[in-house]
């Protein structure tokens, strides 16, 4: 029987790996305000808005890329390679000596962090107790909010005494610490053995880690037929209205997610406060982006990640209008930490919900188009931040966020609907979750 402690090491290296994705990403917006004032770099506003968009692009690639090939070539492999090429991206921007160069680096990162996040969901999912799914995707989903405060912590103490390039050096860090782990301890996903024909492999990982042996229909297609087939699914008659809208809604979580990690710092500081402060709210929202990630599991699995998502995307537009106003320092901290309780979990109930939606031998092809699609908010928000920052603007940049939270939430809540209408039975109520 599958417990937590039966997957534990799954859980715990996708979590390293994912930890290090956290910190790649929240470390260009913690010490942008230090490169904004490098005058050697050249980088303008805008300039940094659209290497925001670089990056994100690179992610939609790589999510695409992985999610397509990962039941074919083994989620392992992948999952180190995107390891190595996000810290090959970060060497790159510490050697940048322009901002085109830069920008570079910053894409090969995200073609590298594209790919991982949908290759560790996947994994976790397929190891985790069946009704403890959604907990289990918060607890990963806690390592990078865990990341997000590391990256933080350096630009905050390692960019002011030794300059922005070091901070970057140390996202080289993965490929010395997680990847000797991963090629050691990580096993690779039963399903995708038993699709490349190693059916006793794979009986013997789902042995030893208590999973239920997959069976050949869970098992997804090998091969160019076998990637068209798994799309094609993605869009049969119960999934054909719901996958558009769980697109629509990854796009707004995304565009929430990766506008505030990359403009948070260099907003707050626009609105007035100083720069230790600016720097210091992207620690305080990844804190509270690691206690929703508990409470919205726990909760998920009670209630249903479709309705904690969609409640999780009204509080965020809430607390984006509250950070509009220019509040005491006190009161800002705290409406910061709150509304990334909200924020970041509300992305997360996403994936969660997919597995309302796609069948076990589509799950890695929908994690990776949901993810992928979404990552055209990840490319928006930093750049239409950018172009707001640009001109003087940043101020709008809440309103932007909170009718994006807002969208957010209409499209998840009608996902329970659009199956319906595509002829799928309604779900029983969700069972209280059982102890691990």
């Amino acid at each position: 029987m599958t417990s937590f402690r039966s997957v534990f090491p799954v859980l715990a290296l996708c979590w390293l790996a994912v930890f290090f994705d956290g910190m790649d990403v929240n470390i260009y917006g913690a010490v942008m305000p230090y490169m904004l004032d490098d005058p050697g770099l050249g980088l303008t506003a805008a300039d940094a808005g659209t290497i925001g968009s670089w990056t994100t692009f690179g992610m939609l690639i790589g999510a695409l890329l992985a999610g397509n090939v990962t039941d074919w070539l083994g989620r392992r492999p992948l999952l180190v390679s995107s390891v190595t090429l996000f810290s090959l991206g970060s060497a790159l921007c510490a050697l940048a000596g322009s901002a085109g160069l830069f920008g570079a680096g910053r894409f090969v990162a995200g073609l590298g962090l594209g790919g991982l996040m949908p290759l560790c969901l996947a994994m976790v999912l397929e190891f985790a107790p069946p009704r403890r799914a959604a907990l289990a995707t918060g607890l990963l989903m806690t390592s990078y909010h865990a990341g997000g405060m590391a990256a933080t912590g350096l630009g905050m103490t390692l960019a002011p005494a030794a300059g922005w390039r070091w901070v970057f050096w140390a996202g080289v860090l993965p490929a010395v610490v997680a990847v000797p782990l991963l090629l050691r301890l990580l096993p690779e996903s039963p399903g995708v053995l038993l699709a490349r024909g190693r059916r006793d492999e794979a009986y013997a990982v789902a042995d030893r880690y208590g999973v239920p042996r997959p069976a050949s229909v869970e098992a997804p297609g090998a091969g160019a037929k076998g990637r068209l087939s798994a799309i094609r699914e993605l869009f049969r008659p119960e999934a054909r209205y719901a996958t558009p809208l769980l697109w629509v809604a990854s796009f707004c979580g995304l565009l929430l997610v990766y506008g505030v990690s990359t403009w948070l710092p260099q907003m707050m500081r626009s609105s007035g406060y100083g720069l230790d402060s600016s720097v210091s709210f992207l620690l305080v929202i990844n804190a509270g982006g690691i206690v929703g990630m508990l409470i919205a599991g726990r909760t998920a699995d009670r209630f249903g990640a479709v309705r904690v998502s969609a409640i999780w995307f009204v509080l965020t537009a809430a607390g984006a209008l509250l950070l509009k106003a220019h509040l005491p320092l006190g009161v800002t901290y705290v409406v910061v930490a709150v509304t990334g309780v909200w924020l970041f979990s509300a992305q997360v109930m996403v994936y969660a919900a997919t597995g309302t939606v796609y069948r076990d031998k589509e799950r890695a092809a929908g994690l990776g188009w949901v993810t992928g699609v979404g990552r055209t908010g990840a490319i928006v928000g930093p750049w239409l931040i950018g172009v707001l920052a640009q001109n003087g603007n940043e101020s709008w940049g809440f309103t932007a966020f909170a009718l994006t939270g807002a969208a957010g939430a209409c499209a998840i809540a009608l996902v329970p609907l659009a199956r319906r209408l595509g002829g799928a039975r309604p779900q029983a109520p969700a069972a209280a979750p059982a102890e691990a």
